[in-house]
């Protein structure tokens, strides 16, 4: 694959990513993993006795894009909502102990949104997932409010990440858009099916093919990329970047220009939190003053390596350097 972007660009980008601030606004979830082994069948029922020997816990949804964007250097302020309950207070640990700011997650009166997977011999047996995912309303909508504008002040860049667990409703999704525009700062937007068309203005929307394909109601046909555009004017963004698993991405920008992005990646071991991966990456870059070609190009070096790791990880610059620098050797 050809390297539009030079090393010394690439070096330069993720040194002055480490000076900037990413807002993250969406559904934060705490992940549990529980690993075991399992030696024999219930006598209960037919399914299999697991004996947990490790339990672990991860950031997931918008915490995970946070996890992220701290992981390529930037400062990050999450807007999110918790429970008053363990999960919350576990979140609130994990997000102090790689300095993510705090301050603005809100206290809300339901569960933290917890997804507790059981793994043995490296399959996962059942995911357990804890949650109400019913739209915030009243005091708690106020609440965040308040915490979007405090995060989006000092923010280069801003990340809204919807997992449809009730943070993102319009009346806040429209506050972390004109608190943007209004400071001429990029927004990057990861998408779900409920409000789906309420991004107008983002400098970089983001769903994958079944996300978009859902929200259109038509099939996408990737092999004659001329009929996105106007997929692309109909959202009424600046630009679309289209992710497609193993066939990398397509970035669609104004005046109908498509740039196709191909998959870096050596091997697929996890592709959860790959797109949380790829929202802190784009937004990051953006805040450094990159263009969303470079963005997105970057976005995928970053991909290609989280997908390699087991669970959802985390990237670091070096990693992103290492990832340019093996494929500069292919390519010479």
């Amino acid at each position: 694959m050809p390297l539009a972007l030079s090393r010394d660009r690439l070096v330069a980008l993720l040194q002055a990513s480490t000076h900037c601030r990413v807002a993250v606004v969406g559904d934060a979830m705490l992940d549990v993993y529980l690993h075991g082994d399992v030696d024999r069948i219930s006598p209960e029922a037919p399914v299999p006795v697991v004996r947990v020997r490790e339990r672990r816990y991860a950031l997931g949804g918008a915490a995970n894009v946070a996890n992220n964007v701290r992981a390529l250097g930037a400062g990050c302020d999450l807007v999110a909502a918790i429970g008053d309950d363990l999960g919350g207070r576990q979140l609130r640990t994990m997000l102090s102990e790689i300095a993510t700011e705090s301050a603005s997650l809100v206290n809300v009166a339901r569960p933290t949104t917890t997804k507790t997977r059981v793994v043995a011999r490296s399959q996962q047996v059942v995911r357990v997932d804890e949650e109400d995912d019913a739209d915030l309303d009243g005091d708690e909508v106020e609440r965040l409010l308040a915490a979007v504008a405090r995060a989006v002040a000092s923010a280069d860049a801003v990340v809204l990440e919807d997992y449809n667990k009730g943070v993102l409703v319009p009346r806040v999704i429209d506050a972390a858009m004109r608190s943007a525009q209004a400071r001429g700062i990029p927004t990057v937007v990861d998408p779900k099916y409920r409000n789906f068309f309420l991004y107008r203005g983002a400098t970089i929307f983001k769903p994958n093919r079944r996300e978009l394909e859902a929200a259109l109601g038509a099939a996408v046909d990737l092999d004659h990329p001329e009929a996105l555009p106007a997929t692309f004017d109909r959202l009424g963004v600046e630009h679309l970047l289209l992710t497609l698993g193993d066939r990398g991405m397509a970035l669609v920008s104004a005046g109908g220009a498509v740039r196709r992005v191909p998959t870096v990646a050596r091997e697929v071991y996890d592709v959860v939190g790959a797109g949380d991966t790829v929202s802190a990456c784009l937004a990051t870059i953006l805040a450094a003053g990159g263009t969303a070609t470079e963005a997105a190009e970057i976005a995928n070096y970053a991909a290609g390596v989280e997908v390699a790791k087991l669970g959802a990880a985390t990237v670091s610059p070096e990693e992103v350097l290492d990832a340019y620098d093996e494929l500069a050797r292919e390519a010479v």
